[in-house]
């Protein structure tokens, strides 16, 4: 008899080695998880598991309190951390989090990622917010749970919206994205990336480049996702 979570554990593997095939991976340092919400369970990676190896049946289901519902494997060490965002931010369908080069490099420099241009623009219209370093006690307590928290709150302190603002940066850590479902969140975390890239590249150019200017801002990202959105088909 085949398992009733087929279908969110292929979801899950699909976007899992998207990740690995855009390159936003180093050997198994990386995970994407989608969600079942009528289920109250969702699939993600099991840890330390190589994507060359990585099998559809190898993902793990699991609930929102972090117990393994089925899977023979370990999750993610980073499980506790999609968990706390999908029981917060009910609307979301898919987290991914990696330790990609340019993403990790501008959190490593605990600094948000500027607005410099309508790429950037094209898909939010702030930077991309950089949380702080998480305090020595939350380190020592549930780290992954208080992952999450520092995220929540980080967006909470901005007053963003995480409808808008699909990404964020953990201070000295790396990225995190999310979407409606496990396929945003990895174009998400791609976007994250070359953002960062470009921004990096923008400033070893012109370290006084400015920022995109406010009309340029609303005209790249309504063109989009405004009311009167005209982009694509």
């Amino acid at each position: 008899m085949g398992s009733k979570y087929k279908s969110l554990k292929e979801e899950c593997y699909e976007a899992n080695m998207e990740l690995n095939a855009l390159g936003l991976v180093i050997y198994t340092f990386g995970n994407v998880s989608a969600v079942d919400r009528g289920n109250s369970v969702f699939a993600i990676k099991p840890s330390g598991v190589p994507y060359e190896t990585l099998k559809p049946e190898d993902i793990v289901i699991v609930d929102y309190d972090n117990q393994v519902v089925e899977g023979k494997l370990r999750p993610s060490s980073d499980t506790k951390t999609h968990s706390y965002l999908y029981k917060n931010w009910e609307n979301i369908g898919g987290v991914a989090h990696t330790h990609a080069m340019y993403s990790v490099s501008w959190a490593q420099a605990q600094l948000d990622i500027p607005i410099f241009g309508t790429t950037h623009a094209d898909h939010l219209t702030h930077d991309i917010p950089c949380a702080p370093p998480m305090a020595d006690e939350l380190i020592q307590g549930n780290y992954e749970h208080n992952t999450g928290i520092q995220i929540l709150d980080c967006f909470k302190e901005r007053g963003l919206d995480h409808n808008e603002v699909e990404m964020i940066l953990i201070g000295n850590h790396g990225p995190f994205a999310w979407g409606k479902n496990a396929a945003k969140a990895v174009y998400n975390t791609k976007v994250l990336e070359t953002v960062a890239q470009m921004a990096y590249l923008t400033l070893q150019i012109n370290p006084d480049a400015p920022r995109l200017k406010e009309s340029l801002i609303k005209k790249h990202y309504e063109r989009k996702h405004g009311k009167n959105a005209y982009y694509g088909q």
